[in-house]
């Protein structure tokens, strides 16, 4: 049913409803949840109201009430309450006409809102409290537990606050007493001990008491999280059954001569582990979609080259493609290096690559005598064709939409095989859901003789000291990063910019040491001639923003700097970090903050400051700050909006929803079973607005 239809919503409110929350039917009303529960059973007193407190509960009377500011902006409508201990201000700015004809003067009310102290007079305020007559209909009106809907500033201004949801869900529930429709098979509620959906529903929005609430939210919880584990599992089945893969049966001269006589190190435990992973999945006959995930230097790349190497050992091509030009020229150069003497021809192609060289290399792709071609979204052009495409590899794939890498399965009648890398490390439940159709391996070992980064929490005030460690570490021949979070000064945010950073170095350290800076907002010319200056050692100190934060590899720099480290997010910082610590030397993360910081943030410093794990960091910034949207989970898969599921929170939920999708789907791929009818059904009411992208890694 239409929201508009929902006695108590109509057009106007439905419009609101759909533009501010994306709620449009009555079933997605239902499924619109409470964020957090308040307990009502605990009446305060005013006289224990102290300074600003959570949300409180109290009884009592209007004495007085009084209009203010009657055709200025600052109109209000303001009342006494009191319960006999103390006095407390309530201020309305919306909604005035509908307070003042309904709240009467020595009635007694329920009233509930956050208290605050008042700029002007520090009494007690609450503004915009929520109120409901003490006793209705002879019955005491107070409840223990109320649930709190979300809403938008625009929605509490036509009075849709909470309180206006809570009422039109409980009338619609009171009007729909007949059971709603169970929407799991019966063994499954009767395996996991779960509470029928009509009473889940129900006592989602209005429980009776704690234990009935946790049963709900456990029911609702697993039904989310169990149906996209269904979908993604059942996506991935698909796409194996309709994509045969090249079989690479061979391990041959180009595979053995590089692993024993050109591999500049011994491999790690997980690499080997990985590369037996990648070997089982070419040699089955099924196309690969592997996602390689690994922390900055653990060495993802070298995989990458001897997968690729695996494709020439059996007559195909391969590819490699990089979110930047900077990023897609340091790997041509490194690999070129390493298969020189090899024989292997390997070329690079940028959307700056002139049309002289880029018609050599089309003619090259063509008859087979390029073998292995490296690129960025240049890659992805029509006129760029391979003779017989083998493997593409993807290097942080998460800056490349889904519709973007799909234009890579055009390039061979045959889907070629797929390796997809990330240095975010990602925690272990987002992988299952965000990457749950595509088969993951870690490399969570560095290679023998890094050194652990140190990394250290300074205060601003501490600038002196930071200065005089940071020259010691240039005159032994280091190079420096520095990383602002904003590019301007912003007066309200007071965060150092990067333009006074730079002039801030240029006084500290020039003319002895040459400063370059780098931006988002300059020229890519000018930016790349910054950054190659640093990269060739000419420029000692690079004063930067985030844009170094994928794509720079300088094994000689060994400090980063952070100013103004309570601006980043974890995993930000963590990516930061592995800009450093590429080289044999010890290296060392600064974290630049000032003296207010809050809890969170102050956690997230300490954290930096005890690990270097990135899987570790990943897990505690989620569990800091929730899943979030991800960078390209909207298009890596992430198939639909949790409403009451955590990533952070409910792991082993999510792990048994998985398991059983997975035993139900082994046993009845298509779902074709009686019992399993449920599934199909409810699979495509929660999916029909997807566009199919299972194909697709």
């Amino acid at each position: 049913m239409e929201l508009k239809f929902v006695p108590g919503v109509g057009p106007k409110r439905a419009e609101l409803f759909a533009s501010e929350i994306h709620v449009t039917t009555d079933e997605e009303l239902l499924s619109y949840f409470p964020y957090r529960y308040v307990d009502k059973s605990k009446v305060y007193r005013i006289c224990d109201i102290q300074g600003e407190m959570p949300y409180v509960l109290l009884r009592g009377k209007f004495s007085v009430f009084e209009e203010l500011g009657a055709g200025t902006r600052g109109h209000r409508y303001k009342g006494l309450f009191s319960d006999g201990t103390g006095v407390v201000e309530c201020v309305w700015f919306n909604g005035l006409r509908y307070i003042k004809d309904s709240v009467h003067k020595g009635e007694e009310y329920l009233l509930f809102g956050q208290p605050k102290e008042s700029e002007y007079n520090h009494s007690v305020q609450i503004v915009h409290p929520e109120l409901e007559p003490a006793v209705k209909n002879g019955v005491d009106a107070q409840q223990s537990l109320m649930g709190m809907y979300s809403t938008t500033e625009k929605m509490k201004k036509c009075m849709l606050n909470s309180k206006a949801i809570q009422r039109i869900i409980l009338g619609y529930l009171q009007r729909n007493l007949a059971p709603f429709p169970e929407t799991l098979p019966a063994y499954i509620v009767d395996q996991l001990h779960l509470v029928n959906y009509n009473k889940a529903i129900r006592q989602i929005h209005f429980p009776p008491d704690p234990e009935a609430l946790q049963k709900a939210q456990v029911r609702l919880k697993f039904e989310e999280l169990f149906y996209l584990q269904l979908y993604l599992i059942r996506s991935f089945k698909m796409r194996q059954q309709a994509n045969r893969g090249f079989v690479f049966s061979r391990i041959g001269d180009y595979f053995n001569d590089f692993y024993f006589h050109h591999l500049p190190f011994e491999l790690t435990g997980a690499q080997k582990r990985v590369l037996k992973e990648i070997r089982a999945d070419m040699g089955s006959g099924k196309q690969m979609n592997r996602l390689l995930q690994g922390d900055v230097g653990s060495g993802k790349t070298m995989v990458a080259l001897l997968t690729m190497l695996m494709a020439l050992d059996n007559d195909y091509q391969a590819c490699l493609m990089a979110p930047t030009e900077i990023l897609a020229t340091q790997h041509y150069e490194s690999l070129s290096a390493q298969l020189e003497g090899t024989g292997i021809k390997v070329a690079l192609l940028k959307g700056s690559t002139r049309k002289k060289e880029r018609d050599r290399i089309h003619a090259a792709l063509a008859d087979g005598t390029l073998q292995i071609l490296i690129g960025t979204h240049a890659l992805l052009e029509p006129d760029v064709k391979f003779r017989n495409l083998g493997v593409v590899v993807i290097d942080e794939q998460h800056r490349f939409g889904v519709e973007q890498r799909s234009k890579l399965w055009l390039k061979n009648v045959q889907p070629p095989h797929v390796l997809v890398m990330t240095a975010t490390p990602i925690p272990r439940t987002l992988a299952m859901t965000v990457y749950g159709d595509l088969d993951v391996s870690v490399i969570d070992e560095l290679p023998p003789g890094r050194k652990p980064i140190m990394t250290i929490h300074r205060w601003d005030q501490q600038r002196e000291g930071l200065i005089r460690a940071m020259r010691k570490q240039l005159d032994a021949g280091r190079q420096i990063y520095v990383v602002y979070p904003l590019i301007e000064e912003n007066e309200k945010l007071k965060y150092r910019d990067v333009e006074q950073g730079f002039e801030n170095m240029q006084a500290a350290f020039g003319p002895e040491y040459s400063v370059v800076m780098v931006h988002g907002k300059m020229k890519p010319a000018d930016k790349d001639a910054a950054m190659q200056r640093f990269v060739s050692g000419q420029a000692q100190i690079m004063v930067a923003t985030t844009v170094i934060e994928v794509g720079v590899n300088v094994p000689n720099a060994s400090v980063m700097v952070i100013e103004s480290a309570e601006r980043f997010g974890l995993s930000q910082l963590h990516q930061l970090r592995g800009r450093v610590g590429r080289g044999a030397e010890q290296s060392y993360c600064v974290l630049v903050t000032g003296y207010s910081l809050s809890p969170v943030t102050r956690k997230r410093i300490d954290i930096m400051c005890e690990t270097t794990d990135g899987f570790q960091i990943a897990e505690a910034d989620m569990a800091l700050r929730g899943p979030g949207d991800l960078e390209g989970t909207q298009q890596s898969g992430l198939a639909f909006d949790l409403r009451i599921a955590s990533l952070a929170k409910d792991g082993q939920l999510l792990q048994m929803a998985r398991n059983i999708a997975k035993d139900i789907l082994d046993k009845d791929p298509l779902l074709e079973a009686p019992q399993n009818n449920i599934l199909r059904r409810r699979l495509q009411t929660l999916f029909a607005h997807r566009m199919d992208w299972s194909r697709i890694s």
